[in-house]
C-alpha cells in the first residue's frame, strides 16, 4: 500500500513537469528504445496508398504505441512481427515513412504513458481507453488539435468513423480521434457443468444459490487442494459484475451524482449498495470461496491459469474472450488439460429486483491522439486514414482468406493455424480505428461472433453472448465536456480505489465495516470530494 501512496505522489510531480516541458518543448519527437517493426518481406496484398503518398523525398519515422499483454508468440514481439512488417510495407514504405513501436504494458499503461508524455518521449501516436487521462493531457497543452490535419489528410476517417469523431472533440477542438466500439456487452461468466453433474446441482440463478454453489465447490475440493470456486483478480471483469448487482439505485442522477469516472468505466462509490457488494466479497474470501491472491493478479494471467488448468468452478471474463483464439481459446485449453471438463454459461450474480443488472460498455473506444511535442501529427493521421479502409480492416483483423482465415456462410472466420496466431496475436491492439468489427448491423455482427468460435463452442458462446447483453445498462449521457477534476485524479482515483477493494476484501470480518470507511475516508479525501463537487455543479447546469 506504500508503493501506491508513492505512485500517488508521483502522479503530481508527473503532472507539474508535464506542464513545464509542455510549454518549452523544442518540437522534439523523443526517443524510444522499441524494435522496429520495419521488415520488408510481407508478402500480403497492399491497399489502396495512392491518396496517402508522402510528396517528400526525406524519410521520416513515425513512433506508435502498442500494448504489450505479454502474449507474443514465440520469437515475435509487439514490435516486430508480421503484422508490424504488413504495416511498414503497405503504408509506411509507399509514404517514406519508418513505422517504429513502442510497447506500452497494458496493466502498466496510465502511468507509462504520464512519465513518457512528461519527457517529452512519448510516441508519435499514442492511444489510451481514459477518457481523464485524454482530457487531462489536452488541458495543460499536451496534444495537437488533429481538426484541420484530419480536414486534409482524413477522408477515410470521416467516412468510417462518422458521428463517432465527436466523442474526441473536448471543448470544440478535436484533439482525439475515438475508434468505433462495435460490440457492447461487457463481462460474461462459466461455470463448470461437469461439477455441477458431480454434485447434482443446476446452474445457479439467484446470487444466494451462487453462494451455495461455491460453498458446495469448496466442500469437495473438485479442482483438487488448489480449488478457487470463484475466479477473482484485482481487474474490472472480476469486481464489477459482482459490484453493480448489488446496487439499488436506478435512476441517472444518482450516477451523475454518486458515483465517478475512472477511465472510460463508472464506479458507483456512494452509491446504495456499494459498501454491500464488498461486504460480500470479504464474505467469500473469508470463506476461502475466491482467489486468496487476488490483490497480486492485476494483469489476470494467474486467473486464466487457475481456470484452464481446472481450479475454478465460476470463471467471469471480458464478454467472448474465453471463446477467443479458435483451438487455442481458453476453454478449448481447459478441456485439453483436463479430462471431462465442461463449461456452460450463468448468470450469477441477481440485484434486489432479482434482475441481472450488469454495466454495458458504450459505442465509443480508445481514444487516439498526437502529442503536441511530435512533429509527425500529419503522418499520424495519415497511418489512421490508410488503416481505415475496408481492405486493410479487413486484412488487419483476419489476415489472408486460406491461409489465416476461411469463408464460412460470407464470414471470414479464423482457422487456428499456426500462421494465424503468429500474425493475428494482438490485431485488436493493431487495428486502433475500431474496437470489434463491424458487418453492417447488430444481426450480422452476432451471426460472425458465432462463426468465430469453434463448431463445438458456438452455441454456448452465442448464449453468453446474449447473457450479457440480459439487463445491461450503459453509463447515462456523457456531461458536455470531460470534469478537470476527473482527468485530474483518474490515476489517483483507480490506486485508491483499487487499495480500497484490497483492504475491504481482505479484512478480517469483524473489521470489515472500520476497514471499508477508512479506505472509503481515503479515497474521498484524495480525490473524491472534489470529483462529486464538480459533477454536482456539472448536473444542477446540464439540467
Amino acid at each position: 500500500m506504500k508503493a501506491l501512496k508513492r505512485m500517488g505522489s508521483l502522479l503530481f510531480t508527473v503532472t507539474l513537469c508535464f506542464a513545464l516541458i509542455v510549454g518549452c518543448s523544442s518540437n522534439s519527437t523523443g526517443t524510444g528504445n522499441s524494435n522496429s517493426g520495419g521488415s520488408k518481406s510481407t508478402t500480403t496484398p497492399s491497399s489502396n496508398q495512392d491518396s496517402n503518398k508522402n510528396e517528400s523525398k526525406e524519410r521520416v519515422k513515425l513512433r506508435v504505441e502498442v500494448f504489450d499483454r505479454g502474449n507474443a508468440p514465440e520469437g515475435l514481439t509487439v514490435t516486430n512481427n508480421l503484422m508490424t512488417e504488413y504495416v511498414q510495407k503497405n503504408f509506411g514504405d509507399p509514404n517514406n515513412i519508418d513505422i517504429e513501436y513502442v510497447a506500452i504494458p497494458r496493466s502498466e499503461e496510465i502511468n507509462s504513458l504520464n512519465v513518457q508524455m512528461a519527457a517529452g518521449t512519448a510516441p508519435d501516436l499514442i492511444f489510451t481507453y481514459n477518457e481523464g487521462a485524454a482530457y487531462s493531457w489536452a488541458q495543460q497543452g499536451g496534444l495537437t488539435d488533429l481538426g484541420p490535419i484530419i480536414d486534409e489528410h482524413g477522408p477515410n476517417i470521416k467516412n468510417y468513423l462518422a458521428d463517432s469523431l465527436q466523442y474526441g472533440v473536448f471543448e470544440g477542438t478535436q484533439y482525439a480521434v475515438v475508434a468505433r466500439r462495435v460490440n457492447l456487452q461487457k463481462y460474461s461468466s462459466l461455470i463448470r457443468k461437469d461439477w455441477l453433474d458431480q454434485l447434482q446441482l443446476p446452474v445457479p440463478t439467484t446470487t444466494e444459490e451462487t453462494y451455495e454453489t461455491l460453498k458446495a465447490f469448496k466442500e469437495s475440493n473438485l479442482g483438487g487442494q488448489r480449488t478457487i470456486p470463484l475466479s477473482f483478480a484485482l481487474a474490472p471483469d472480476s469486481y464489477e459484475p459482482v459490484i453493480w448487482s448489488f446496487i439499488k439505485e436506478q435512476s441517472d442522477e444518482a450516477r451523475y451524482l454518486r458515483s465517478v469516472t475512472i477511465g472510460s468505466r463508472e464506479y458507483p462509490i456512494l452509491m446504495d449498495g456499494h459498501k454491500d457488494a464488498l461486504q460480500f466479497l470479504n464474505k467469500l474470501y473469508n470463506e476461502g470461496l475466491l482467489d486468496q491472491d487476488f490483490a497480486l493478479d492485476k494483469d489476470k494471467k494467474k486467473k486464466e491459469e487457475n481456470f484452464v488448468n481446472g481450479y475454478t468452478g465460476l470463471y467471469m471474463a471480458d464478454t467472448g474472450t474465453a471463446f477467443g483464439g479458435g483451438e487455442n481459446s481458453v476453454v478449448m485449453t481447459l478441456e485439453g488439460n483436463v479430462e471431462g471438463a465442461e463449461v456452460v454459461p450463468v448468470l450469477p450474480w441477481t440485484d434486489f429486483e432479482g434482475k441481472n443488472r450488469q454495466p454495458a460498455y458504450n459505442p465509443s473506444g480508445m481514444y487516439i491522439m498526437v502529442p503536441s511535442f511530435s512533429e509527425r501529427a500529419e503522418e499520424a493521421v495519415k497511418y489512421l486514414n490508410w488503416m481505415a479502409q475496408d481492405e486493410v480492416i479487413q486484412y488487419m483483423a483476419f489476415g489472408e482468406e486460406g491461409l489465416h482465415h476461411d469463408l464460412v456462410n460470407g464470414y471470414p472466420v479464423g482457422n487456428s493455424s499456426e500462421e494465424a496466431q503468429k500474425l493475428l496475436f494482438n490485431s485488436g491492439d493493431m487495428l486502433i480505428i475500431t474496437n470489434g468489427i463491424d458487418f453492417g448491423s447488430p444481426e450480422k455482427n452476432n451471426e460472425y461472433n458465432a462463426l468465430s468460435v469453434v463448431e463445438k463452442h458456438r452455441e454456448i458462446a452465442t448464449i453468453s453472448r446474449e447473457y450479457a447483453n440480459k439487463d445491461a445498462v450503459s453509463q447515462p449521457i456523457k456531461f458536455e465536456k470531460p470534469l478537470d477534476s476527473e482527468a485530474k485524479y483518474s490515476v489517483v482515483m483507480l490506486e485508491k480505489y483499487e487499495e480500497l477493494l484490497v483492504k475491504s476484501i481482505m479484512a478480517k470480518p469483524d473489521s470489515f465495516d472500520q476497514t471499508y470507511e477508512a479506505a472509503l475516508k481515503d479515497f474521498m479525501d484524495t480525490a473524491g470530494n472534489e470529483v462529486i463537487q464538480e459533477r454536482t455543479a456539472m448536473y444542477e447546469a446540464m439540467k
